[in-house]
């Protein structure tokens, strides 16, 4: 599973990185829940639970239908 998810977020790292972040991938969940963590410029922005949402997420659980949910552990919620 984690080598599906390291897949999934290579399609969308390189918009991460040129803005100066990252993502980094720290357990998936017996219940099918991906917990990451925002790197670099993408942990302190403002827009980053927006950046979670709209990015992170919804590639993950575009590509991986089976996955439950996709949390960042360092994203306060909007």
């Amino acid at each position: 599973m984690l080598d599906r998810v390291e897949a999934a977020l290579e399609k969308i790292r390189p918009f991460l990185i040129a803005d100066g972040g990252n993502v980094k991938v720290l357990e998936i969940t017996d219940d099918m829940v991906v917990r990451l963590e925002l790197e670099g410029a993408c942990g302190t922005c403002p827009m980053s639970p927006m950046t979670m949402k709209a990015g992170v997420e919804e590639a993950l659980l575009r590509d991986i239908p089976e996955l439950k949910g996709v949390e960042a552990v360092n994203v306060a919620e909007a």
